[in-house]
Parts: structure tokens; sequence; C-alpha cells
């Protein structure tokens, strides 16, 4: 039997060789954690190789990705389906090791990280998923739900301030399921950290409320192996264990230095660790019996046939429950949840509010939505009076009572998202938050991994333009709208009256392959008349919204708060004789994924005069206008003053609309 330091040392062996061949990557962090990797893997995680997606099992987040073939090499030694080759393939085009941990590329990752401090989100929103489930379905005597969530995490992670803003919840909400090993080696890419990372974590953590424990050395296994034991012990606080560690441990040369950070170690250098490490073996070269100790299928496979067992006899006694459960963790909708969205809409066409913040309409879509998905657990970043965000199905979930459906996520933007990330990855749950337009750019890079990692979050983004008024520039989206709909496989919805809403949350809900957000206004928007077709067409992305007879003479194309100006502006100009299509466009990305033959049918081509009509940035609007044609958007701050009167001054009426379509026919 091997002991910990010789196992720990295999992980460190693949590291180095992994990165070497690569000729690129960060072998440091993975053989400063190793040890730390080795006590948690062998002693404590409960998982199973060839099943990564089993329902009950703990979740480990790398945090500090860049130290991704720490991950590759537990996840191959234990018995993923991941081979010596692809380690040998490390940061390779098309390879299954990447030089950051990404979902769904690699089996047993279970979120991308990259970003410092994002894993740390992520595994917030997974011990919240955790904990919520398990209030939910969990009946005396079958802890279905009954699993941890481990990070590994260093000190850039805790450096960047959604660690700040995600450790600070957790400690509030009590997700003593929560464990934290943090790999504190004092050194990052610039050198020793403590010329501009001097933070009291000990206090710090104490002071979020968690569980601190320190040990003496994160290099030895046995002194890990007892904290762990510590943190599992405490079920009401989230628990860090500090674990002073030293980067690139067992390099002669680069052990503690930032060389050992982010470039290969060097053939001679590797040649001189392993022998420092008295690891007698070639490169990427294994010993059977090393191997076997580290296998984890046989372990893995018990594992689950204990919890499938369970799972049996709580499904004979609660058959709905089970089933509930199931269909949750499964994603899947029920099976009326198209018929029944149908007919809502179709009753929301002909009894809608004539005039609605679209805000209100979210609300009422929610109220609607709620009703039929238990799993649609929301939220806002201290906005929920006017985000609207709270639905009649709502319930808060705080201190105490981790048994509701509506997390209040404080003034937290960024770990809000990534949180969300985290529970709709652990799965059971369809999450949204919401928060002004304005601070989507606080939470863009938790926005850009949901799109990465192609799962459907919902994001909910109100007081979309200048109609925001007196609070002015700094709370007025201008860019907003087209950074989002540059990310790409990110859906955004910008609807304008109570019909295009609900429509949009149907698609939104829908949709399985992406993140998708809704766009809505603080004012009063005038209700559409609509056909049926054109109902349905909503989830097109664009479609016909008036029309005229033949071929027209002039195309306006609206969003939101825009689309009645363009309708009215219509009317003028058929008035004046003139043969005008409005198009009211809500969803941009989704109608670009449309056929040819329907864009054409909209947008067709031998029509070259074209309007777009949207309270921001131009930029996107060429795409439809082409160079013959026109926008009436703002490139420019707002200012602070009633909205009526600012977008009279930026020039949103009728009246202007209707000058520039008639300079466009000239």
């Amino acid at each position: 039997m091997s002991d910990f330091r010789e196992l720990a040392n295999a992980v460190r062996a693949l590291s180095m060789d992994g990165v070497q061949k690569a000729n690129s990557g960060h072998p440091g962090a993975p053989m400063g954690m190793a040890d730390m990797a080795e006590a948690l893997w062998r002693g404590f995680m409960h998982h199973n190789p060839k099943n990564p997606k089993w329902a009950n099992r703990d979740r480990f987040v790398l945090s500090n990705g860049h130290a991704s073939m720490l991950i590759y090499s537990l996840l191959h030694l234990t018995g993923y389906d991941l081979s010596l080759d692809d380690l040998k393939n490390f940061r390779q085009f098309g390879s299954k090791t990447p030089g950051h941990p990404e979902y769904g590329e690699v089996p047993g990752v279970e979120t991308t990280t990259g970003p410092l401090g994002m894993g740390i989100g992520n595994a917030v929103g997974m011990a919240l998923a955790e904990r919520l489930l398990a209030s939910e379905f969990n009946r005396e005597g079958f802890d279905i739900v009954d699993h941890y969530t481990y990070v590994f995490t260093g000190d850039g992670c805790l450096m960047e301030g959604i660690s700040h803003e995600a450790c600070s919840l957790a400690g509030t909400l009590g997700l003593g399921k929560l464990v934290v090993l943090y790999d504190s080696n004092g050194i990052s890419i610039d050198g020793e950290v403590k010329g501009w990372f001097a933070d009291d974590t000990k206090k710090r953590f104490e002071g979020y409320g968690w569980q601190v424990i320190e040990i003496e050395n994160g290099n030895d296994g046995k002194q890990v192996r007892a904290a762990i034991e510590l943190a599992r012990a405490d079920k009401n606080r989230p628990s860090i264990i500090i674990c002073p560690t030293t980067i690139g441990f067992g390099s002669p040369a680069k052990a503690g230095s930032e060389k050992s950070h982010g470039a290969p170690l060097g053939e001679d250098e590797i040649v001189a660790t392993k022998k420092a490490l008295g690891w007698n073996y070639g490169p990427f070269e294994v010993p059977a019996d090393i191997r076997s100790q580290w296998d984890a299928t046989e372990q893995g496979a018990k594992l689950e046939k204990e919890w499938n067992d369970l799972f049996a006899s709580y499904k004979a006694k609660y058959p709905e429950l089970a089933a509930e459960y199931v269909r949750r963790m499964e994603g899947r909708l029920p099976a009326d949840f198209a018929a029944k969205t149908k007919s809502w809409i179709e009753q929301l066409q002909k009894n809608a509010d004539p005039k609605v913040a679209t805000r209100k309409a979210g609300q009422l879509a929610l109220d609607f939505f709620g009703s039929l998905l238990p799993e649609l657990v929301g939220g806002s970043a201290d906005l929920a009076p006017s985000n609207l965000t709270v639905n009649k199905e709502s319930k808060s979930v705080l201190p105490g009572h981790l048994e509701g459906n509506y997390i209040h996520w404080g003034v937290r933007e960024f770990a809000m998202a990534a949180a969300m990330n985290g529970m709709l990855l652990h799965g059971g749950f369809r999450p949204y938050g919401g928060t002004f337009l304005i601070f989507s750019d606080y939470a863009k890079n938790a926005l850009r991994m949901s799109a990465l990692m192609k799962i459907p979050t919902l994001y909910v983004f109100t007081h979309d333009s200048i109609g925001v008024g007196e609070d002015g520039p700094t709370h007025e989206p201008i860019e907003q709208i087209s950074t989002l709909r540059l990310i790409p496989n990110f859906d955004e919805w910008r609807p304008c009256d109570m019909v295009e809403t609900g429509a949009a949350w149907s698609y939104m809900i829908e949709r399985q392959d992406g993140p998708s957000a809704v766009i809505l206004s603080r004012q009063t928007l005038e209700q559409m008349n609509r056909t049926q077709e054109q109902v349905e067409n909503i989830s097109k992305g664009g479609y016909v919204l008036k029309d005229c007879a033949g071929t027209p003479d002039l195309i306006l194309i609206g969003t939101g708060s825009e689309v009645a100006l363009a309708y009215h502006a219509a009317e003028q100009l058929e008035a004046q004789g003139k043969k005008v299509r409005v198009v009211s466009m809500p969803s941009t990305d989704v109608f670009d994924r449309q056929s040819a033959e329907y864009k054409e049918s909209v947008l067709p081509k031998a029509v070259r005069a074209r309007l777009a009509v949207e309270a921001g940035c131009s930029n996107i609007w060429f795409k439809y206008v082409g160079l013959d044609g026109d926008t009436l958007c703002l490139d420019h701050y707002g200012a602070s003053a009633p909205a009526s009167l600012l977008f009279k001054e930026y020039g949103f009426t009728v009246e202007n609309v209707v000058n520039k379509a008639l300079n466009l026919l000239k």
C-alpha cells in the first residue's frame, strides 16, 4: 500500500508531463495542491466515474481553473472517460483537455472555470441547490438529496470581488455542506502576493459566518484529511480550510516561485523534480499498483447502487415525489407545458391590459409560469420591487428557512449570475435573476460563461432605456442592449407589450441549449393588435406586425417601447399615400436563426428603404437596414429628466420617425 505522498506524486507527475508536452500551461498549482486533492478524492468524494451525472454525487469545483492538469489527472486516475492520450493532448485543438476545465467537453467537470473566482460563485449555487432540493424532496428515512460541494481555490480567486459577494451570501444562508479548500501558496503571476494581497483571510471568513479551519501544512495529506472531517461535521456553516502549500512542490529550482506558475518546468527540471520526489518513472508513466489505489470505479458503483436502492424504496412510498424529482433532474418540462402556454398566450392577446409596463407584464408571466414549474426559482439583486421578479408562488429563502423558491441575492449581481449557473448545473432548477439592465455589466462574465456552457439560465433586465428618466445617465442603458447581442449563443428579448413578453418567457423556458435575457421597460407601453398567426410568429424573433398592400415602399423596424412609435408613424405615412410595413423584432438573435425564406418574407431584399428605431446604440441595426437605410437610435449618454421629455429631446417622436422615413423615400 502506497503512502499518501506517493499517491499524490502521481498527480504531480502527470501534471508536469502534460504541461511539458503541451509546452504551455500551469504546473505549479497542481503540484502544490496534489496532497489536498489526494486527501479529498480518495478520502471523501462520493462519485461514480462510470456515471458522471449520478444525481447524488458530490460536486467538485476547481475554481483556480488554470490548474486544470490537476483535475484532468484526477479524472484519469479515478476512472473517468479520460485516457492517457487525452492527457498527452492537453491544450490541443479538439482535445478533451482544454487549457481550462470546460463543462460539456470533459466528463466529470462540473462547470467551466477560467476567470478566477467564478468557480466559487458556481459552487455557492450548487450548494444552495442541494439544500433547496433536500428541503423539498427528502422525507424521514429518505435523504435522497445528500451530498457536498467541494471547491479548490487560490489566492487569485480570493482577490476577485466575486468571491466576497458569493462567500458573504453563503455564510448568511448557512450553507453547511459547502467546503472550500484554499491553496494558500502566496504566489501569483507577478510574484509574492504579500505586496498586494495582505488580507486576513481567517478574520474575513469568520466575519462572513464561516467555519475557518487552519492547518500548518497543506502538503501533508493527514492534516488535510483531519481538516475535511471537521468541515463536514459542521452542517450549519460553510467551511474554508486554509492550506499553506508550496507552489511547484518538489521542484528543486522552481518550488515556491512564480517561475512554476505559468510555464513548463523544462525537461531537465522535471527529471530533477521526479528524482527529488522519489518518482522513478518516465513521462506519463504511473505504475499499476498506484493506479489501482486511485481507481474509484468499484467504490463509485457501490455508492450509486446504495443510493439507487434507497431511491427505489422512496419511489415505492412516494411515487409522485419520485417522478417529479426525476423529471426535474432530467430538465424535462411537464408534458402539458406547451399546450397550457399556448392557451395562456392566446388569452393574453384577447384580454391584455391596453397600457402596461413590460416589467409588470413580466411579473404576470412569472405568475403563470411559476404555477406550472416548481423548478422556476427566482431572485433579484436587491431590486425585487422594481424588477417585479416576485410572483404569486414566491417564498423567500432566508437564513434558517432554506425551503423557499425566491432568493434575495442582495446587491451582488455578479455572484447572483454565477450562482444561478451553479444551480442550473446542479440540476433540479431553472433559476432566473433580475437587476436593472445597466447593471448587467457587473454580471457580464457570468452571462458569458452560461453562453459558453450552453446552459439555459434565465435573466430579467428591467429599466431598459432613457425611460428610466430622472435617475440619469448612470442608470440609463445605452450600449447594454447591443453588448448583450454580441455574446454568442445568448438570446436577448426586448418585447413591446404584454403578449410579446409572455411569448418571450415561453420561448426562453423552452430553450435548452443556452441562456436568455428578457429586457423590460419601466414605463407603460401600448398593447398591439395581432392575428393568431402574428402571435405565433413572435417566437421567430421578428415578424410583420403591420403590413400594406403589395410591396412596401418602406419598412420600419422596432423593438420594445419603440414598436408603438413605429406603428403610429406608419399610420401617418399611410395617410400620405406611402406603403409601409412595420416589423417588430423582439429578438434579433432568434430572428437570425430563422430560414432564409422566412427572413426574406419579413425583410424582402427588394425593399431598401428601411428605418430601425430603438432607444439604444445603432451599430447592430445596420445589419438589417443596409447601406441605404437609416436608424433612429441613441449613440450618446442620456440625462437626468422626466422620461417623456428625454424621448422628445432625443427625437423619439412619431413626427421625427415620419420625417426620417420621408427622407429615405426621396
